[in-house]
């Protein structure tokens, strides 16, 4: 911001969880005309994705990718980015559309070794002495070789291939029936870690 002369108090970041924020940014947009640069943060996919491994009804709605972006679509035709993208199309702003990450469809189970400190994500974990199936997962044994941090030398990472989710060997089959085709990131896969940016100016 500094190298093309932005002074950092103009600058509005804005991160949107709940349909009272959303509508209260409504209220609010005009005075953000006036500012250099604004960004806006809509968690509500984020939202969807997690929340849909423990919504029964959510799972009905959207038990698969294909339904899961219908319902995305659904949400984004009534919603206030759209109303507020359009505002902006009429005021001559250029907007840049990103995210900061993709997920994938967890379909297998992959189990995973380690102590009860270690992270909790279903796609990638780190902790000390992680074992799990190398065709499985991509496993970091030496971490500063990736530039990650290792606060000891028994620290290690696994990333999660393909459609694998981690699961303990405790009570195994309870997680991988409860985990079973839910939305996850984290891990090593085209649809997590290539991420569309696109820049919408408007049409003079």
């Amino acid at each position: 911001m500094k190298r093309h002369g932005l002074n950092a108090g103009r600058l509005k970041y804005h991160k949107v969880y709940a349909v009272q924020e959303a509508n209260d940014l409504r209220k609010k947009f005009e005075s953000y005309l006036s500012l250099p640069f604004v960004a806006f943060v809509f968690n509500f996919v984020d939202i969807l994705t997690h929340g849909r491994n423990q919504s029964e009804i959510l799972q009905q709605i959207a038990p698969d990718e294909a339904a899961f972006r219908s319902v995305v679509r659904s949400w984004f035709a009534h919603s206030v980015l759209l109303d507020l993208l359009k505002a902006l199309a009429r005021r001559n702003v250029t907007v840049v559309m990103t995210t900061d990450h993709g997920s994938v469809l967890g379909r297998r189970a992959s189990l995973v070794y380690g102590r009860r400190d270690t992270s909790t994500n279903l796609r990638y974990k780190f902790g000390d002495n992680l074992k799990c199936d190398d065709k499985q997962a991509i496993i970091v044994r030496k971490p500063g070789d990736y530039r990650l941090p290792a606060e000891s030398r028994t620290k290690t990472y696994i990333f999660a291939k393909e459609y694998y989710y981690f699961v303990y060997p405790t009570n195994y089959r309870d997680y991988e029936k409860h985990y079973q085709g839910s939305f996850q990131h984290g891990g090593v896969s085209l649809e997590e870690m290539i991420l569309p940016c696109l820049t919408l100016s408007p049409k003079v």
